[in-house]
């Protein structure tokens, strides 16, 4: 399955993936995120439940702390 993440094409194997799939592929369990699928902002409570399909656009935003 290809999807686009911040711009840029990545490919993963498994032909059922959802945003909780693709947060642990990409290694950013435990991390402050805001994921956007197709225009719509995903919300952290239904990560599991929204399945990605081929050629998904996404944009993963992390926070960052600081003053």
């Amino acid at each position: 399955m290809q999807l686009i993440i911040n711009g840029k094409p990545r490919s993963f194997d498994p032909s059922s993936f959802s945003v909780a799939d693709l947060v642990r592929e990409l290694n950013l369990e435990g991390k402050r995120l805001a994921i956007e699928c197709n225009g719509e902002i995903v919300p952290r409570s239904q990560f599991l439940e929204v399945m990605l399909v081929e050629g998904d656009q996404l944009e993963i935003v992390g926070a960052v702390g600081g003053g």
